[in-house]
């Protein structure tokens, strides 16, 4: 007998879907605003096909569209121990102390606090501290931040299966990042051209800005069964007090707030939890799963997410589980190009979803 989901825990298995392997995107198109958008319908859910172009077309006016302005950070650094076996070092957030930085470290033997890592003939690193693979290391160089410039790698995300290049500097960043400190990228806004969002703002959008710097965690994929039993990775945000401004007078007027991207959404739902968009600065391990009452957020644009993924539940929430499983199979059947350098979806909020 079928157990209705909101009488059962809902599972990870509940999110999981195929995806032909020819349809990840392992290279972002010429144009940003080129890729194809899929657009689900509030009134009736019906699917449509379009284009990011299209994007002023789906304007209301008054919206509030709220973007990511985190800047990714080349933050994949190879080395090399004094020994002379290769090191592989993800930096993840600083640590608080000048130069001193968490990350992930990947060696053919663990590296012991004391180790010295080599990057370049100017740019070295020790080792502080290890727990697994997450490791503390000083960073240490006559002006770091451009020594991390000059030997990092873009960190792509690990199921785009070729090493980064030169020109993923500038396309795995979106044309707004400003702030440094992610080591992700937020996807959706990489659509976006300055020419898309002048056509927008003249359809009666204005944007806001929010800075969310995305940790590897976005990646990560679901270690338990049970939803309840999942605990979501933190990361840091601000939120301008213009951007609170914005938003509030936006709500308390019935003008819709658009998310670019789930970053944005997070960052807006960690912040109005109480019904008012609160600016500052914080952090967030907010996990959004269906059920979730809205507080914020209107809409969403996003890209299309990992199977079993927080984020493919969070659009879930948004929209419904079963109304998002079926636009991603019609994905699938068009051809659409999935993950960080994919296409998109436009998802309106749908009121009382369910699982």
């Amino acid at each position: 007998m079928h157990v209705p989901d909101k009488v059962r825990p809902m599972l990870v298995s509940d999110f999981d879907f195929d995806l032909p392997e020819p349809l990840i995107a392992s290279q972002p198109l010429p144009e940003r605003d080129a890729s194809r958008l899929l657009c689900l319908s509030r009134s009736d859910g019906e699917i449509a096909d379009a284009i990011i172009r299209d994007l002023p077309t789906l304007v209301q006016p008054g919206d509030v569209w709220v973007i990511n302005d985190t800047k990714v950070i080349p933050a994949r650094l190879m080395g090399r121990k004094a020994s002379g076996g290769k090191v592989e070092v993800l930096l993840l957030e600083p640590a608080g102390e000048a130069h001193v930085w968490h990350a992930w470290g990947r060696a053919n033997k663990p590296l012991k606090p004391g180790t010295e890592i080599i990057f370049s003939d100017t740019f070295s690193a020790r080792v502080l501290s290890r727990d697994g693979k997450h490791i503390e290391v000083r960073l240490i160089a006559d002006d770091v931040p451009a020594a991390i410039e000059a030997v990092g790698h873009m960190p792509l995300p690990p199921y785009i299966n070729r090493p980064d290049s030169e020109a993923d500097k500038a396309r795995y960043q979106t044309v707004f990042a400003r702030h440094a400190g992610a080591v992700a990228a937020p996807t959706a806004g990489l659509h976006l051209t300055a020419e898309l969002m002048a056509a927008m703002q003249e359809a009666g959008a204005s944007f806001a800005h929010v800075t969310l710097h995305v940790g590897p965690g976005t990646f990560q994929p679901v270690q338990v069964e049970n939803l309840n039993e999942h605990i979501m990775h933190e990361e840091a945000y601000v939120v301008p007090d213009a951007t609170a401004q914005l938003v509030n007078r936006a709500k308390s007027e019935g003008r819709r707030v658009v998310a670019v991207g789930t970053t944005s959404l997070r960052t807006l739902e960690a912040a109005g939890q109480g019904g008012i968009l609160q600016a500052g600065a914080s952090r967030t391990s907010i996990f959004i799963t269906p059920g979730y009452q809205f507080r914020m957020v209107d809409a969403l644009l996003t890209n299309f997410h990992l199977p079993k993924s927080t984020l493919i539940m969070l659009v879930s929430a948004l929209a419904g589980r079963e109304r998002v499983l079926a636009a991603y199979e019609h994905a699938k059947k068009q051809g659409y190009r999935f993950y960080s350098y994919g296409d998109a979806m436009f998802v309106p909020r749908f009121d009382r979803v369910g699982g």
